[in-house]
């Protein structure tokens, strides 16, 4: 792993993922999280919100701790909780900068959100991919120190979207692109497991939903379980055989 050091002393991350409320993360991507983690690379998740009041919860220190415990279970180097409005999340000039800020502090090559809505669901998930959206690009603004707290600017150089649309009959997006983690998925569903909170017992049968799609996703690229990500641009590679076949 690198050993770089940002001019802050804050350490320079190759992936972050941001997340509207803690969990979403490791329900949509954690199996990728845990699986670049494993191949070497320094990850950091951001979660927007704390994401209370929640019903199970008894407050923000408990939803804390265990968002702390999932991140130990992926080996999420950092974990960041911004100080924005769960239920209350939109889009807006300083929850981007809250955000970007996390962005040039941390340094990531690769940064992983939100990619869409999320119907009968949290109307945050939304708003953390118009939020994410814009912090990727304010990261790299020159000529506007004056909102950064002295932060040089960084450029993130791919952006890439995750999914939490579980109620759908195909795949989201279909020609997104399938994570291989099939030798992740366990600590996937561990680190969903960590918040106690949200997942008790009574309510266990919702990682048996996790799972199956997991494989779902998986199967349609070969794979044991998967996750899709998409770009919102178009991807290229001067490898082809590396891109289809791997190092």
């Amino acid at each position: 792993m690198s050993e770089n050091v940002s001019v802050d002393e804050h350490p320079v991350l190759d992936v972050i993922a941001v997340g509207a409320h803690p969990d979403d993360v490791e329900i949509a991507c954690g199996g990728t999280v845990a699986k670049l983690v494993q191949q070497g690379y320094r990850v950091g998740i951001v979660d927007l919100t704390d994401g209370e009041p929640t019903p199970g919860s008894p407050g923000p220190e408990v939803r804390l701790a265990e968002a702390q415990r999932a991140a130990e279970v992926l080996g999420a180097e950092v974990r960041v909780t911004l100080d924005l409005p769960n239920r209350r999340l939109f889009d807006g000039f300083e929850a981007r900068l809250a955000l970007a800020r996390e962005l040039r502090r941390y340094r990531p090559r690769l940064v992983l959100g939100l990619g869409d809505r999320t119907p009968m669901a949290s109307p945050d998930h939304l708003q953390a991919s118009l939020i994410t959206d814009a912090a990727v690009f304010y990261s790299r603004l020159t000529k506007w120190d004056e909102h950064f707290e002295g932060l040089p600017t960084h450029t993130i150089s791919k952006h890439l979207h995750f999914f939490l649309a579980f109620r759908t009959l195909a795949p989201v997006p279909s020609d997104g692109l399938v994570v291989d983690i099939g030798d992740t998925l366990e600590k996937k569903l561990a680190s969903i497991g960590a918040y106690e909170s949200q997942f008790p017992p009574e309510r266990h049968g919702v990682l048996d939903r996790f799972r199956i799609f997991a494989q779902q996703q998986g199967m349609a690229a070969g794979f044991a379980a998967g996750e899709v990500l998409a770009s919102p641009t178009a991807l290229g590679t001067s490898d082809l055989m590396g891109l289809l076949f791997g190092p």
